[in-house]
Parts: structure tokens; C-alpha cells; sequence
């Protein structure tokens, strides 16, 4: 890659009052779902097998070769999210290994500036695009004009679901299925409580794989005959640095001691429920901070030092950014995109050290890059 470069595009969003906080969820009756000692095996048997180390590589063997002079507008959310960060890092890396040019734009998860972010990126005359977090559904309109210019466009995480989005211009989304990440991160709680746990669950109606995430979260919570949702916090992921801190302050007067877990679907809300907590002077085994996404660098900071957060559903953030690019190779050379979905990994304190956790993120020691060089062509 000859360079690249950081466009800050968006304004910032408008101000919002408050986190939308739902009502406590009450769990079903005991007999309408497999509760107790069998649940809990259940529970154990999914964490166990979920906290293994990464397997060996089960994407693509063959493709085709690397396109040449390509340039690619990549739309960030918004870099302060150390998911989307480790994503872009990942894109760099791999852009410098099959030597195209980019663009990156920031929207600082503004919700009126994205549209003119992708204005920007349309100005940029790109061979391809990648969206980093947003919604497909949401976007699409603005992602009309690439259509005619025959612009490919994949994503990261901007739909519920892993591969193509129906109705959109985005051939695919990148992700770790976010129902098994759900699973993961309710049975989770339910292992580290014995089948007690009392959560709040943080999430961000804005983006739909939010939205799997939580219902996800809850649903399995539900089967759980001792655990209970006691609320559903709606902050936007934009501006959880002013909402957390209060809203964490505002759960410890209304739930006390009841309050056992917290389940977000990204970790950069813990970066600001951890201070609240510590403010508090709660212990760090007072409430438990388990994510479901992205495995950031301050996550793994936090699991390793056992302060508050205990685990986190990590994603090869990495190596998904060198997924991107190569299934935009395959869209620019005609081919088919692979769709893979790398399986749900959960990192715990026990396993803290293994696929790159030394360096603070999740990074499989699967030979990923060596695969994607040989694939394009590149030493």
C-alpha cells in the first residue's frame, strides 16, 4: 500500500437525554424450560468449548490473485470504538501486504454525518468500499451512487447476520455470529453465578446486530430458572461516555447487591462503567463485566488485571480486516465472496495469554496471514 489517509468527515451527533431504559424482564415459570442442574451442565459444556484456543485455519484455500491499483474508501463508525479500531488496523495491515491504496474516514458516530461521510468516499473515486460498523438498512440510500460505478462494497458488523444483506448494495457483512456470541455471553453469567446471576444488559437500538445481540441475550437468560434481566440500558454507543457513568450510578441505588452482571454488546461500554464502579468503591467481584464484542485492547486490559471484567466474546479483529480485503479481491476479479464465519471465542483470565493475548487482543495463531499472501500472489 502506497499510503493512506485519515479523513475526520462527520459532525458530531445530536445531543441525546438520556439512556431508554426498559422495564425489568421477569423470567418465565421454572417448568416452561430446562432449569437447574441440567441447564447449568448445558452452560458449562458451551463456556468450556467456547474458551478453547483458536482452531487451525478453516477459511478459503484457493482464490484468485491479487487485483491491481486498487483503492479503497473505508468508512469508519467511529474510531474511538477499540472494535472498529482493531478492524482498521487489520485493513492496513493487509492492504500493505496486497499493496492497494486507502482512504479512511472517521464519523465519530454521528448519525447525520454519515451520509456525507460515504459523499466523501464516493468523491474519493474508489474500486471498492468497506464499511466498518453502521447499518446496511440505514445507509443503503447513500449507498445508491456506487451501485452505477460498479463500486463492491462489504462490511463489518452494519447487519445481524454473517454475508450477503438482502436489499442492500452490501454484498457482505463480516462477523462472528452474533446469536452463538449472544449465547456465549448469557451462558457466561449463568456459569460465573451458579445459575444466579442478576444482569443489566447495555446495548444500542441504533444498529441491528445490536439488536440480535440483545434479544439473543435475553431469550437464553430466560431459559435460566435462577437468573433475571433486571433492566436493558439503551445507550447509544456514541455517547456512552456521558451515559454510563450515571446510568451505572443510578443500577447500584435501584438493584444493590441483586445486581450480579453486566452484559454489553461491546466492551467500550465497560471502558466507562469500570471507573463508575470503582467510584462506588464496589469491589472488583462485585459486579461482573462480561461483553459480547469486540475483544478490545482495554477488555483484555481489564480481564487481565481482574478489574471488573471478567471475560469477553472476543473477535479475530485482525484477521477480519484481512477478510475484507480479500473478499473485495474476489468481488473485483468477478468471484463470489467466501462469507466465512470465524466460530465464537470467549477469553477469560485462564486463557488471557494464548492466540495474542499477550499483546492485548484476540489474534489467532492460525497462520491467517501466510494464507491470504499465498492466496493473492504476494511474498
Amino acid at each position: 500500500m502506497k499510503g493512506w489517509i485519515l479523513a475526520s468527515a462527520c459532525a458530531m451527533g445530536a445531543a441525546v437525554a438520556g439512556p431508554m431504559v426498559s422495564p425489568p424482564v421477569e423470567p418465565p415459570a421454572r417448568a416452561a424450560s430446562p432449569t437447574g442442574t441440567e441447564f447449568l451442565a448445558r452452560a458449562r459444556r458451551l463456556v468450556q468449548q467456547a474458551s478453547l484456543p483458536a482452531p487451525a485455519w478453516g477459511g478459503p484455500h484457493t482464490g484468485p490473485a491479487a487485483r491491481r491499483a486498487q483503492r479503497l474508501a473505508i468508512v469508519a463508525e467511529d474510531l474511538r470504538n477499540g472494535g472498529v479500531l482493531g478492524v482498521i488496523d487489520g485493513l492496513m495491515e493487509a492492504l500493505k501486504a496486497i499493496g492497494w491504496d486507502a482512504k479512511v474516514i472517521d464519523c465519530r458516530g454521528a448519525p447525520e454525518g454519515r451520509t456525507q461521510a460515504l459523499l466523501d468516499a464516493l468523491a474519493y473515486q474508489p474500486t471498492g468500499l468497506v464499511l466498518v460498523g453502521g447499518d446496511a438498512r440505514q445507509l443503503n440510500p447513500s449507498l445508491a451512487p456506487f451501485v452505477p460505478r460498479h463500486i463492491p462494497i462489504v462490511g463489518w458488523h452494519v447487519a445481524a447476520l454473517p454475508g450477503p444483506v438482502t436489499g442492500t448494495a452490501v454484498a457482505l457483512n463480516v462477523t462472528t455470529d452474533p446469536q452463538q456470541v449472544a449465547l456465549i455471553t448469557a451462558m457466561t453469567a449463568v456459569v460465573q453465578s451458579n445459575g444466579k446471576a442478576g444482569v443489566v444488559v447495555f446495548t444500542d437500538s441504533n444498529f441491528e446486530v445490536a439488536r440480535a445481540k440483545t434479544s439473543a441475550i435475553v431469550s437464553a437468560l430466560r431459559e435460566c430458572g435462577g437468573c433475571r434481566v433486571l433492566e436493558v440500558q439503551d445507550v447509544p454507543i456514541s455517547r456512552s461516555a456521558a451515559l454510563v457513568p450515571p446510568a451505572v450510578q443510578a443500577l447500584l441505588r435501584r438493584h444493590g447487591a441483586r445486581w450480579t452482571h453486566a452484559l454489553a454488546i461491546n466492551d467500550i461500554y465497560f471502558d466507562y462503567a469500570t471507573p463508575a464502579l470503582s467510584q462506588a468503591r464496589q469491589g472488583t467481584g462485585r459486579v461482573s463485566l462480561v461483553s459480547a464484542g469486540d475483544g478490545s485492547e482495554s477488555a483484555l486490559q481489564r480481564i487481565r488485571s481482574g478489574v471488573f471484567q471478567t471475560a469477553t466474546v472476543a473477535e479475530p479483529l485482525n484477521l477480519q480486516g484481512w477478510q475484507l480485503v480479500d473478499e473485495l479481491n474476489r468481488l473485483l476479479a468477478g468471484q463470489a465472496p467466501t462469507g466465512y464465519v470465524f466460530p465464537v471465542h470467549l477469553v477469560t483470565p485462564a486463557n488471557i495469554d494464548q492466540d495474542g493475548g499477550q499483546q492485548l487482543r484476540f489474534d489467532p495463531d492460525n497462520g491467517y496471514r501466510s494464507m491470504f499472501r499465498r492466496l493473492w500472489g504476494r511474498p
